[in-house]
């Protein structure tokens, strides 16, 4: 009889949530690719659950209210959970705006004894104003829209996250090989 050891428990296998969070083009996905497709080289189990298609797809018809904007972050809390629960590192890109809803993010996980990293993309408004990726800086200047955060919607920064990027002051590669180290810090790449 042949006995396999189960590599269950190796960072390859272990799986966590890694919740970029930040104002609209401060970097968080781009960031978020870049890590992923690094650990996915080392052989690691990624998804990247981008805010923008989890709007799209699975929190269609919900607006930008507080209540809405809770309950878009509560759905990608639970799928980062189930993913990380299995082994897989979720890497999650999302605004999440408000503190309340990241921290019931963050218990959940720990309900389920599965790694939750908070990583603040500490971007200032001003420097995402210049990137505007999507326009919508432009759009809430001239009046089209309402609601950004950041600028006319609150955005309540982590007061104690697991990382914090400052974006506008390194490169992408610096960025992700920041948040990198500290998966490796805490066992998990």
């Amino acid at each position: 009889m042949t006995v396999t050891q189960c590599t269950c428990d190796t960072p390859e296998r272990t799986g966590a949530t890694v919740w970029l969070t930040g104002l609209p083009s401060a970097g968080k996905t781009t960031i978020a690719k870049a890590l992923a497709e690094r650990l996915r080289g080392e052989g690691h189990r990624v998804e990247v659950l981008d805010g923008d298609e989890i709007r799209e797809f699975i929190s269609a018809g919900l607006g930008f209210s507080r209540a809405d904007r809770n309950t878009n972050v509560q759905r990608i809390g639970l799928i980062s959970e189930v993913l990380a629960r299995n082994g897989v590192k979720s890497i999650v890109p999302v605004i999440a705006p408000y503190a309340d809803s990241r921290e019931a993010v963050r218990k959940r996980h720990e309900g389920s004894d599965t790694a939750y990293l908070e990583v603040h993309v500490a971007t200032p408004v001003e420097v995402c104003s210049e990137r505007d990726v999507k326009g919508l800086y432009a759009l809430q200047a001239a009046g089209e829209i309402s609601g950004l955060t950041g600028v006319d919607d609150p955005y309540e920064a982590p007061e104690s996250p697991d990382l914090r990027i400052e974006s506008h002051t390194q490169t992408v590669a610096e960025s992700a090989a920041a948040l990198y180290s500290l998966l490796t810090e805490r066992g998990l790449a």
